[in-house]
């Protein structure tokens, strides 16, 4: 079911000020892994306000869905995300990343409300997201599981092997995403370890991967709702995203991986924002 213009309409509003606010976190912390948090806001965006059945209320909601961010890196953005959701205050948010503050830059699942998963190690969170899969089976539970990562972590051995798992059990309740925005922190993906081709990998594993701008909410929409109507198997939307997507001087730079930005640069990033 495709959106309807308001929806769509409320998404890119709300999209656009979890960019924003990234970017003020950013400015407060003295540098985070910003890159890669833009680039994946469109897809915790749509999963977070039209998908993901919670109840920011009762976060260790039993019947709830579960969310993994296997890229931990991109922490800040998960953050901002829950906050803007309503699980927390964005107030504590100015303290992200110092010392006493609940918010480190790899999310911890016993302090942040709203966070299913410990991640930051790479290659971790789709092996937690396959054994939610699988205990949600056994407990003849609906909930549905939805693991993010990034392009570069799927260099790590681990992934594969949970790939290969989630494909030989048919994990139907499992959506996998990868924010396929072709940098990791060394530089160009294909330059650094080859992941292409990268699709067919991931259907000889035994997923069913839709190709999708994860950028373009709609077409999100459409991935997202064929994978929850598909019962043979998981199923994996590759992503196609940019690196410091919104932010005109990020956009494709893999040196805005990690940064920092002083207030100059958190107004010019805030005007190039507001200009989506």
């Amino acid at each position: 079911m495709a959106l309807t213009e308001q929806e769509l309409k409320e998404l890119k509003k709300m999209a656009a000020k979890n960019r924003r606010d990234m970017v003020d976190v950013t400015g407060w912390c003295g540098g985070a892994h910003i890159g890669g948090s833009l680039s994946m806001t469109d897809m915790l965006t749509i999963l977070y306000w039209k998908y993901l059945n919670i109840d920011p209320k009762k976060p260790t909601w039993e019947d709830r869905d579960r969310f993994v961010l296997s890229k931990g890196h991109g922490g800040l953005g998960h953050a901002v995300v829950l906050a803007n959701r309503g699980y927390y205050d964005f107030e504590p948010l100015k303290e992200f990343n110092k010392t006493g503050s609940n918010f480190g830059m790899h999310l911890d699942s016993l302090k942040v409300p709203g966070v299913d998963a410990s991640t930051g190690s790479m290659g971790h969170g789709l092996s937690q997201a396959v054994g939610m899969a699988l205990g949600a089976r056994l407990l003849k539970k609906n909930y549905r599981i939805y693991c993010v990562m990034g392009d570069g972590e799927c260099d790590e051995g681990s992934i594969w092997e949970a790939a290969m798992s989630a494909g030989h059990y048919k994990l139907s309740n499992l959506t996998g995403f990868v924010d396929r925005n072709q940098f990791s922190i060394d530089g160009d993906t294909e330059d650094v370890m080859a992941l292409e081709p990268f699709s067919d990998k991931w259907t000889a594993f035994g997923w069913r991967v839709q190709e999708v701008d994860g950028h373009d909410l709609n077409g999100l929409s459409e991935a997202i709702e064929f994978a929850k109507g598909y019962a043979d198997g998981p199923v994996l939307l590759m992503c196609k995203t940019l690196k410091g997507k919104g932010v005109d001087f990020m956009e494709n730079q893999p040196g805005w991986h990690y940064g920092g930005l002083n207030t100059d640069l958190v107004a010019k990033a805030k005007r190039s924002i507001g200009k989506e």
